[in-house]
């Protein structure tokens, strides 16, 4: 077991095998429709997930896990040995899930002064933030003290990118998610919107007529960012669109080097502001790992 334990939240949408090997433990948020209320990942899978959210008329919310949450796990944690403890977080400028690990973790080291737990925001989202976390964990595992992780990630948030397609956009906008890319917005029939997020928030990265088109302008959006023949790990997400990654997968890697890969389908909290049919790509290149 590593000495410090790292934490995150469902929202990273990191596989299960993933997670397992590397001992990362998450902090469900919560998907509320009606009078039923699923704990993200743990309640409900992302196949009948996806495969119930069409039928619905009224779009499910999420809600973010509280101080409580935080400080239940963080409890469990240093009651296992784990004095020190990294936990890594989707934007704050997207959920409140950051300010709730922060306040938990100032109640605890307030309690016991021999517990030290980095709480950091990565104003990033999906696998860009589920990265963050793969690569602590590694250096954890490593022997990295959280100061030096924390360094880490730090170097990671500014280049790691996220480049999302979707059949429409109704679900960002249906909850409120949507941010500066409303202008997408409309009479789209036919359009594919491509966003990505900058600085903690959704933002437009353009529109294509099909989804070959959007996947090829994905492409060259990575290709302006590092360079062709660049070395960078990337994931390719969806939901409920597995064989459209394939797609993705085939034109980047005939652009970039690909040192690492990862399919992840995005959790049920995200699902939800996406709709199922999304796919896209969170990357980024090697040298930011120094």
């Amino acid at each position: 077991m590593a000495q410090v334990a790292i934490v995150c939240d469902s929202s990273a949408s990191i596989p299960e095998k993933v997670r397992a090997e590397l001992d990362i433990r998450v902090v469900p948020i919560y998907i509320h429709h009606g009078d039923q209320v699923w704990r993200d990942m743990v309640d409900i899978s992302q196949e009948d997930f996806y495969a119930w959210l069409p039928t619905v008329e009224t779009l499910p919310t999420t809600a973010y896990p509280g101080p409580g949450d935080f400080m239940s796990l963080y409890e469990e944690l240093v009651g296992k040995g784990n004095k020190e403890i990294v936990s890594i977080h989707i934007s704050s400028k997207s959920s409140g899930t950051f300010e709730g690990a922060r306040v938990a973790a100032g109640m605890l080291m307030e309690k016991m002064d021999d517990v030290k737990i980095e709480v950091i925001d990565t104003l990033s989202v999906a696998m860009a933030h589920g990265w963050m976390v793969i690569e602590a964990a590694r250096a954890a595992r490593d022997g990295a003290r959280p100061a030096e992780i924390k360094a880490l990630v730090n170097k990671m948030i500014p280049v790691t990118e996220m480049i999302q397609t979707a059949d429409t956009l109704k679900y960002l906008q249906m909850g409120g998610r949507i941010g500066q890319a409303q202008y997408l917005v409309g009479n789209l029939l036919n359009i594919k919107p491509l966003i990505g997020m900058r600085d903690g928030v959704i933002v437009p990265l353009g529109r294509e007529r099909s989804r070959a088109k959007a996947y090829q302008q994905m492409v060259t959006l990575v290709v302006e960012k590092v360079g062709s023949g660049s070395k960078i790990k990337v994931a390719y997400v969806h939901t409920a669109a597995a064989a459209e990654t394939d797609k993705i997968r085939a034109l980047l890697e005939d652009q970039v080097i690909c040192v690492e890969t990862i399919v992840a389908e995005l959790s049920p909290a995200l699902g939800v502001h996406s709709g199922p049919g999304a796919t896209g790509i969170c990357y980024f290149p090697l040298e930011a790992l120094g």
